[in-house]
């Protein structure tokens, strides 16, 4: 029980190695993918375009630590990219907003009040997405802790999944309003890439994403949820690897790259 514990917190508590050599806590960091252009590389037959879609996406990057990449040197946005790029034959701009320890209130105040990101979401033709899992590990310390209250001294966790379910759907309500999937790739990853979460933590996780996949179907955002082994954890235990933000980026590509509208 501890151990789940001290994953939990450890999402917003914990300041690993690894965490303090990854790419800063995101912030609005813009990248190209310039190493072989993919108009180049169109010229050359060396990939056909795809019809519909520009030959320049802008995407946009919200969330945690998860969208930050910390664990590796290229997280899951870089290779989603990269895996767009390839597959399109577009060329990107990658405007990554990932704050690692971001809460769902966090991100649902920046989308409403921060100009830059909302003039980013406005002009993106593809946004990715993630939160929650931090507002769950804050409950999880408080339970550890033995402060969180109610029957079974659960109280705090039956709240806080409430209150995520609350903030999802508020932070989809204003990506949607600010970007509509009808004419944007909108996607999200949801919570399901946490490894070993069991006990008395496993219901609760359950519920929200239960609730994330409902919700993002009533608002026609495809989503993933990976469960990592082992093996695609970085050395915290907590946090992807490599091989795990490989993971994930290749599951957001199965989605495609639908509406059909871009263009």
């Amino acid at each position: 029980m501890a151990v789940v514990a001290a994953f939990l917190a450890c999402l917003t508590g914990c300041s690993s190695e690894i965490e303090g050599e990854a790419r800063g806590t995101g912030g609005g960091s813009v990248t190209a993918q310039t190493e072989a252009t993919a108009r180049e590389r169109v010229a050359t037959g060396d990939i056909a375009p795809t019809p519909g879609v520009p030959e320049e996406l802008d995407y946009v990057a919200l969330g945690d630590s998860l969208a930050v990449g910390v664990g590796s040197e290229r997280g899951y946005v870089e290779r989603y990219a990269g895996h767009l790029r390839d597959d399109t034959g577009s060329s990107l701009r990658v405007a990554n907003f990932g704050v690692s320890g971001q809460t769902a209130p966090e991100l649902l105040g920046v989308l409403r009040n921060d100009p830059e990101i909302r003039a980013a979401l406005r002009r993106a033709e593809v946004v990715t997405f993630n939160t929650g899992i931090n507002d769950l590990g804050e409950a999880g310390r408080s339970y550890e802790n033995g402060t969180c209250g109610g029957p079974n001294g659960q109280e705090c966790l039956r709240e806080a999944v409430g209150s995520i379910e609350r903030d999802w759907d508020s932070v989809t309500a204003e990506i949607v309003r600010l970007r509509s999937p009808d004419d944007a790739i909108i996607r999200t990853t949801g919570l399901g890439y946490t490894p070993n979460v069991g006990g008395v933590f496993k219901p609760y996780l359950a519920e929200v994403n239960r609730h994330i996949a409902a919700s993002a179907d009533r608002n026609g955002i495809p989503r993933v949820q990976v469960r990592l082994g082992g093996e695609g954890l970085s050395a915290d235990g907590v946090h992807p690897n490599g091989e795990g933000y490989e993971e994930i980026s290749a599951a957001l590509r199965t989605l495609g790259y639908e509406p059909s509208g871009l263009g």
